[in-house]
């Protein structure tokens, strides 16, 4: 090969004939020939430069959505050193709507019908729309069977968040949301192996969402193994937060289809009280076949429960009753 040219068996440079007919001043494959005394012409990365280099090097593509992947911890502990971000941990079986609800809380954003609260930021904006696409699909007009599709994880040894930021419009205070989207398959081993290595999270989460399906709680056969499982849940969860009590929201869906009575309800919380637990029950209807139950129905609650946390405070200054014929004041070293 001639060193005047790139082409494989190509002779230009001593023949002066291409060997694709081609002319060898204007040859795509054709290379500059440098005599005594000439310069070389070097391209921007130091190299020589010749017939057939790039004029330009190749732009660095910078990413113009956020990645369409869940954050892994390491992402959200970065966040979380320059500003305060709630942790969610987001509990239950399979087929409950964990996954449902996180999509229907995207799609309700989107459209500005979360109430009284509103878009502000996502780190993962691409990974609410990979989730929230079933919603998307229509089978000739008809809605499709599942409206959002099974989790499954690309690294089954630890969880993947989704983020939002929402904006309160009361007074426009922002506050960050860390969502794991976990298969339920983590919660049932949870319940039968007691594994928590996957579930580490869950210790510095500053709510845990128990979810779970209104349908089966309104089922007289299905109910009772349901209402156990939670039991078994919540004693689990005690374990992994080493006997403390976290905030507890028994998320319940379905709410367009059922309406789980008050009977089931408490003897819910009665299982939850073996354990010390105690959980503020919240219906849901994350996509609705009912039109008096909008879809999305009892998901602004949810936020507000989550992110507005009451704090029961002392009196600064507790009143006691007065005690006539006695000198408080004066006794108060001694009775101290």
């Amino acid at each position: 090969m001639s060193k005047a040219c790139q082409y494989e068996g190509c002779t230009v440079g001593e023949t002066g004939r291409c060997a694709l007919e081609n002319d060898p001043e204007t040859c795509a494959n054709r290379t500059a020939v440098r005599g005594e005394g000439d310069e070389a012409t070097l391209s921007p990365d130091g190299s020589e430069s010749g017939i057939g280099a790039p004029v330009l090097t190749t732009p660095e593509e910078l990413p113009s959505f956020p990645p369409s992947s869940t954050l892994k911890p390491e992402v959200i502990e970065a966040m979380m050193a320059g500003r305060y971000v709630t942790v969610v941990g987001i509990l239950g079986d399979p087929e409950a709507g964990k996954t449902a609800c996180l999509a229907s809380l995207y799609l309700l954003l989107s459209h500005a019908l979360l109430g009284r609260w509103s878009f502000a930021d996502s780190q993962s904006l691409m990974a609410f729309e990979e989730i929230s696409r079933g919603a998307r699909r229509w089978n000739d007009g008809q809605t499709p069977d599942e409206m959002t599709v099974h989790t499954e994880m690309a690294d089954e040894r630890q969880p993947g968040f989704l983020h939002l930021r929402l904006r309160r419009a009361e007074d426009g205070k922002c506050f960050d949301l860390a969502l794991p989207d976990l298969p339920g398959e983590w919660t049932k081993t949870l319940i039968r192996s007691s594994r928590t290595d996957r579930l580490e999270f869950v210790r510095s989460a500053d709510v845990v969402w128990l979810v779970a399906d209104g349908r089966i709680l309104s089922d007289r056969e299905l109910r009772q193994g349901a209402i156990t499982r939670l039991g078994q849940l919540a004693g689990r969860l005690r374990s992994l937060m080493n006997g403390q009590s976290p905030k507890l929201l028994l998320v319940v869906t379905h709410r367009d289809l059922v309406e789980v009575s008050d009977a089931v309800l408490t003897r819910i919380q009665a299982e939850f009280g073996k354990h010390g637990l105690e959980a503020e029950i919240i219906p849901i209807a994350p996509f609705s076949d009912d039109a008096k139950i909008a879809p999305g129905f009892g998901l602004s609650n949810l936020i507000s429960s989550t992110l507005e946390r009451t704090v029961d405070r002392p009196d600064f200054w507790p009143q006691s009753p007065n005690s006539s014929g006695e000198r408080s004041f004066l006794s108060y070293r001694r009775n101290s």
